[in-house]
């Protein structure tokens, strides 16, 4: 998703000009043996682990069938892997330390879908698509501005992976064939670009946390099934997200020892902004049709922002807190139409989404540890907000329409980092700090029906929609907090 990349603009901004108003710091820090210069160069090795989705939109075109459907392919899964790289640091007079790199991964996934069956998806009429994404790996520049033992940084470069799509058609008995499958496995190549942070644990061991946007091309296969021409396009998009573990080879994160833990404890307030991702299961059925249940993916994208307070309590290096935000979002899917999906020639039946998520927020607990001026943590609990579908439908008849808008509630888990935003510190006081946040929020399921009128005055049908409403938040933000984080000097 592109979107969520608009954060990185955010992300970098935290530390522009860290390092040249470090030497405006006036405020009381407390001194421990750290380097003078926390030195990012050198080559690292390391390991990752996380969750990938993919939103690869697909058209399926029958002609002899007079079928268009389109929708959201969502492979998601676990996956992990390792990295190796190299890192450079310059001192610039307006910047402080730039950081420039490369690094090459390789990940094991899985990340699957097999839940879309279409057109009418009977027991002896179906279409069913399944796609996964086995492996991939990428090698990527890297640039990034660092505030001593903290480095925000932008990355882009290759991607190739493995994608393996399945399609298998059932037709009703009584005719030559009825049933027949087609199967694409291809090692595709493309681009990927992302953002993250990496801060220092102490000695050579580094954590980050990262976003990155994988585009493996567009495909369109052409085949026969049933002796029936199809046609299928997919757009290959891949979201990743990660948290990382580097150990440096040289450079001197050795000889750095992490000043005592900052002062996390007292109430902040702040703002955040990012993108999200949804990955909604639905069911659309027409009860009246043999109960006809078409299932595929909604996958509403799009911009993220809002506010957040809470409270933090301190235990030597362990933080626990509170916190609470509102989001406003941009999120949408405006492009699957289901139900043969051709308004244009008889019989007219389709069904047309648009969904969208104008509004979330969530109430959740916080529990890190502190390395340094760095909070590490974990976060989770409750979530609720609003999900609006609108569908305009018709099924042999007159053309109907219908929004349905549920404001549900559920669960959500994540992580992040969070460090002083010392190029603030001596313009405005050691008060504010920057954070970057994954958050995963299952909503629950939204349901909803509506009539569709029948032919020439004859009975009206029952469609019934069904979405599980779940979305992956990558974020940035600012917090102030009232009780200063003692901030150390580098």
């Amino acid at each position: 998703m592109k979107k969520i990349l608009a954060g990185a603009a955010a992300l970098l901004g935290t530390a522009v000009s860290a390092q040249a108003a470090d030497m405006a710091v006036k405020t009381p820090y407390l001194k421990a043996p750290v380097a003078m210069v926390y030195d990012w160069t050198g080559f690292y090795v390391g390991v990752n682990a996380g969750v990938g989705i993919g939103r690869d939109y697909t058209r399926v075109a029958i002609p002899a069938g007079l079928s268009f459907e389109a929708s959201y392919l969502n492979p998601q899964g676990g996956l992990g892997g390792g990295q190796i790289g190299y890192n450079y640091q310059v001192q610039n007079s307006f910047f402080g330390a730039l950081v420039f790199g490369v690094e090459a991964d390789i990940q094991g996934t899985g990340m699957r879908d097999n839940f879309n069956c279409l057109i009418g998806c009977l027991p002896a009429q179906n279409n069913n698509i399944n796609q996964r994404l086995d492996w991939f790996g990428t090698a990527r520049g890297r640039v990034g501005i660092a505030t001593g033992p903290v480095l925000s940084y932008v990355t882009g470069g290759w991607a190739y992976g493995s994608v393996k799509t399945t399609y298998t058609e059932t037709l009703p008995p009584g005719g030559p064939a009825n049933t027949g499958a087609f199967s694409s496995n291809q090692n595709r190549g493309g681009w990927v670009y992302g953002t993250g942070v990496e801060a220092s644990l102490g000695g050579n061991w580094t954590g980050k946390i990262e976003y990155l946007y994988l585009n493996l091309g567009d495909r369109l296969d052409q085949f026969t099934l049933n002796g029936i021409a199809h046609a299928m396009s997919t757009d290959i998009r891949e979201q990743i997200f990660r948290v990382g573990l580097n150990y440096r080879i040289n450079g001197n994160g050795g000889a750095y020892v992490p000043p005592p833990a900052s002062n996390w404890a007292g109430f902040y307030l702040g703002g955040n902004f990012g993108g999200g991702i949804g990955r909604d299961h639905t069911a659309y059925t027409l009860t009246q049709v043999g109960t006809s249940t078409e299932l595929f993916n909604l996958s509403p994208d799009g911009y993220n922002g809002g506010i957040q307070a809470g409270y933090n309590w301190q235990a030597a290096n362990w933080v626990f807190g509170l916190e609470a935000d509102i989001q406003g979002s941009s999120q949408r899917d405006n492009r699957a139409c289901v139900q043969t999906c051709n308004p244009n020639v008889a019989p007219i039946i389709f069904a047309a989404y648009d969904a969208t998520l104008p509004w979330f927020g969530t109430a959740r607990g916080r529990v890190g540890y502190s390395v340094g001026s760095t909070l590490f943590y974990a976060t989770g609990g409750y979530a609720y907000g609003n999900v609006k579908t609108k569908i305009a439908a018709s099924f042999l008849g007159s053309p109907a329409s219908v929004e349905i808008s549920n404001t549900r509630s559920g669960w959500t888990v994540g992580g992040g980092i969070e460090t002083p935003l010392t190029f603030l510190v001596g313009v405005l006081g050691n008060n504010w700090t920057s954070k970057t946040e994954y958050l995963y929020v299952d909503l629950g399921t939204s349901t909803g029906s509506f009539l569709i009128p029948g032919i020439a005055g004859g009975p009206a049908v029952t469609a019934i929609n069904s979405t599980q409403v779940h979305e992956h938040i990558f974020r940035t933000g600012l917090n102030y907090h009232f009780n200063s984080p003692i901030v150390a000097k580098y």
